[in-house]
């Protein structure tokens, strides 16, 4: 076993966990029905992750109290609403858990505060102190001391109910992300002058309350741990810091983050579960792929060597080498994987029998997880369709033995191969080109996007697992498709780069430059801000170019752009931040001189470009299928070259057609 380190038993109080590796929490949207029980769908998610080999399942946030801060349901699961109701369904899902030989722990909040977004219409959110929402502007109401008390009396009662209903404990959510139980520990949150107020000690009393009323209800050898962040990353109210910026920190710095930490290890929290930044400063909590991989390890070793309890590591930790290597170190007792586990729910299990090959990529990109969590309620994974479904997606072996045609060898091509031929299809796979990938091949040129390549990897060791045939330089033609003798014929050719006319400008294609197969020398102008024109301004600004974006819209990254605040708030701070000038409101009307003419709302400008890069969006690339449409007894058409989205609507679709072929 190359990271046996990893498959040591470790304990939490009570708890001893199998290996160190625990699921982390995230929102469960989806999971929880509308008496506060768990949904079969929570149920499935939380046991897939346990007999994936994963030692400690910690749920999704669930709500203790909702007679002072009021959710809608169904929403999460919450154990005080209908207790019975919630034993009855989590007492399924944790006996079966324990099948697996993990242990899980149920998440319990606090409350949201200041960061909660959806307060009903004439309510005031509540917080520490009078302070300014997160998302509104709109000022806090103040919480009473004996709401305050009332709350903590609620965690106490969630964390027995909890325990009565088979979790192995507690995790309380938080002091961490600034949600309300950090705003009373941060002094820019709370100006209380009341017991909850002032002092360190005072600003942490409610923490340690909770705790306090959780070990009282539930005795001392039931395990409370804390989700915590010792440092918040806030510049001002919501305006947080970049990395490798200089700044003043207003929220928790890390001298008063590790007298926090041994506080709060001192009124008996079991473990601390380290991150850091918060919801002002979005992008530490929740890392994109512009953020280092295990960004948080700097804090958790500051964490570890100022407590005696067992410290748990997240933060894009999803390189065994690294996690090993964190825990050899003594950076951490516990490694925290949450989207890595929503990827690929078998990650423990395929690392400990050494197949790393096997693991499936997170890529950081929050389109499945976060980003359909805010915008669709629902939490699941862009490159894993049968994540939070899999009752509902898990594929059945074909009734009959098919023969398929796949024409596109990007994701979506690349899915539905991997998918039919599991189920027991005769697939052949043909690329047009020398290579597999489609357009994750230039997308993931840059260094921060990695993982976009090892997708590729994966997906061409599943298919050689699989049994499928592969065809490089093949471009599929009506003769092969008709001769071939394919009962299904799926078109999954992609996108194509839509144009933008500039009379004698260099024009140049993004993939072209992404591949290095185009020089567009030191000073580049981008026409179009989104999703591919930024993350390629951001590459080259970061190799040395003077890069300028043209953006017709108001913003960059307006149109189309990622789901998740955390990805595109950082991808557009991040672009100033490494010198990229941005024109927004602007067009791109005139090439002269070596030189781009810009009409912007205040001025026309010229600006100097070596080269410029055609970034206005994709068009599907589907006249293979109207060649093909009636080539096979079925044709059908996925992706891109059905309509233009992203990955997570790429693979979707073939995880979709494939599995009912």
């Amino acid at each position: 076993m190359k990271y046996r380190n990893l498959f040591e038993p470790v304990s939490i109080a009570g708890a001893t966990l199998p290996n160190r590796f625990a699921l982390c929490a995230m929102g469960p949207m989806g999971l929880g029905d509308a008496e506060g029980g768990f949904t079969q769908r929570g149920i499935d998610y939380y046991v897939e992750r346990a007999k994936g080999g994963t030692g400690l399942i910690i749920t999704g946030v669930t709500h203790a109290a909702n007679n002072i801060e009021t959710h809608e349901y169904p929403s999460t699961p919450s154990a005080t609403i209908n207790p019975s109701h919630f034993i009855r369904t989590a007492r399924e899902m944790t006996e079966r858990v324990h099948a697996y030989g993990s242990s899980i722990f149920l998440q319990v909040s606090a409350g949201f505060g200041r960061v909660y977004a959806e307060f009903p219409e004439g309510e005031a959110p509540v917080s520490a102190s009078a302070v300014q929402n997160r998302w509104f502007d709109v000022d806090c109401r103040p919480l009473t001391v004996d709401e305050i008390r009332d709350i903590t009396r609620q965690c106490g009662q969630a964390a027995r109910i909890a325990r009565d209903a088979g979790f192995d404990g507690v995790q309380i959510h938080a002091v961490h992300e600034g949600y309300l139980m950090d705003q009373f520990a941060i002094s820019l949150f709370n100006q209380r002058d009341d017991e909850y107020g002032g002092s360190l000690e005072n600003r942490l009393r409610f923490a340690r309350e909770v705790c306090e009323e959780i070990k009282r209800q539930c005795g001392d050898d039931f395990p409370v741990t804390l989700r915590y962040s010792p440092k918040s990353f806030i510049k001002g109210l919501r305006d947080g810091a970049l990395p490798g910026e200089e700044f003043a920190e207003q929220g928790r710095d890390v001298d008063e983050g590790v007298e926090a930490a041994r506080l709060l290890a001192s009124y008996g929290y079991d473990a601390l579960d380290v991150d850091v930044g918060s919801y002002d400063a979005w992008r530490w909590n929740h890392p994109p792929m512009y953020q280092e991989k295990g960004l948080y390890r700097r804090y958790a070793k500051l964490v570890k060597d100022a407590v005696d309890v067992p410290v748990i590591c997240a933060g894009r930790m999803d390189d065994p080498a690294m996690a090993s290597a964190a825990v050899a170190d003594g950076i951490c007792d516990i490694v925290g994987l949450a989207r890595p586990l929503l990827a690929d729910p078998f990650y423990v299990e395929k690392l400990r029998r050494d197949d790393e090959a096997a693991i499936r990529p997170c890529l950081s990109c929050h389109e499945g997880c976060l980003g359909r969590m805010i915008r669709y309620k629902s939490i699941s994974c862009a490159v894993n369709p049968e994540c939070a479904r899999e009752r509902y997606a898990a594929l059945t072996p074909a009734l009959a033995r098919k023969r398929v045609l796949v024409a596109g060898g990007g994701p979506a091509g690349m899915e539905a191969a991997r998918v039919a031929a599991l189920r027991g299809h005769d697939v052949v796979l043909c690329e047009a080109k020398g290579r597999l990938g489609g357009n994750l091949v230039p997308g993931g040129a840059p260094a921060f996007k990695e993982d976009d390549h090892a997708l590729i990897a994966w997906y061409e060791e599943q298919l050689r697992r699989a049994g499928v045939e592969v065809r490089l330089n093949a471009p599929v033609t009506a003769a092969m498709a008709e001769e071939g003798g394919f009962d299904h014929v799926i078109v999954a050719t992609g996108a194509e780069p839509k144009g933008f006319p500039l009379d004698g400008a260099p024009l140049l294609a993004a993939e072209a430059v992404l591949l290095g197969e185009a020089d567009p020398g030191h000073d580049v102008v981008i026409i179009g801000g989104g999703l591919v024109g930024c993350e390629l301004a951001l590459h080259l600004a970061q190799t040395g170019h003077a890069v300028t974006v043209v953006e017709a819209r108001g913003e960059v990254l307006e149109l189309n752009g990622p789901l998740c605040p955390a990805n595109f708030e950082m991808l557009r701070k991040l672009l100033p931040f490494h010198g990229v000038r941005v024109l927004t409101g602007s067009q791109a009307v005139g090439y002269a001189d070596g030189c781009v003419t810009v009409e912007t709302p205040e001025e026309e400008l010229r600006v100097p470009a070596t080269g410029v890069v055609e970034c206005v969006g994709y068009r599907s690339r589907d006249g293979l299928y109207e060649e093909l449409r009636f080539a096979a007894p079925a044709v059908h058409k996925i992706g891109d070259a059905r309509s233009v989205a992203n990955i997570m609507n790429a693979i979707w679709d073939a995880h979709e057609l494939a599995g009912s072929l």
